[in-house]
């Protein structure tokens, strides 16, 4: 049954695709959440938050089994994470202005490219699939939250 469903964890966790790029997979993945974004934008609060809540408890199965599939504990490959840290960076501002949503994603890849302190010790867990979503996870609420501060200082 478990590789019965490999094809579908890695289509998940490569985010059809994107993470396969040659060159920074990460940002391709986090540009690759953009379609997902705009299409829950509007809809209710409850519904935003519900996806993206599946997305991160997906994106745990998904680059776990990854993880496995392709004997890493943390391949380059598996975006899940991107898609998720953008869904929450951005969820904070959702209905702000283009450039509040640009300053968001950019927050959100500042922050998972350095990885400070707390984000960088929080991709240790374990299992695999838990360290490798926990780090975006905090980066992206950590972004939405610096943004929705700032952002009303710049308008």
């Amino acid at each position: 049954m478990k590789a019965a469903l490999d094809p579908f964890a890695r289509l998940i966790g490569q985010w059809f695709g994107t993470g396969l790029s040659p060159v920074a997979p990460g940002t391709v993945g986090s540009l690759g959440a953009l379609p997902l974004f705009f299409l829950l934008r509007e809809l209710s609060w409850a519904v935003y938050w519900g996806v993206a809540l599946l997305v991160i408890m997906l994106g745990v199965w998904a680059s776990e089994r990854c993880a496995e599939i392709l004997g890493d504990d943390d391949p380059g490959s598996v975006v899940i994470d991107e898609v998720a840290g953008v869904l929450i960076a951005l969820g904070f501002v959702r209905f702000a202005p283009l450039w509040v949503l640009a300053a968001a994603w950019v927050c959100f890849r500042v922050l998972d490219i350095t990885k400070p302190s707390l984000i960088d010790k929080a991709q240790q867990l374990r299992p695999a699939g838990v360290g490798i979503m926990a780090d975006d996870v905090l980066a992206g609420l950590a972004a939405g939250a610096l943004t929705s501060l700032a952002a009303p200082f710049f308008a």
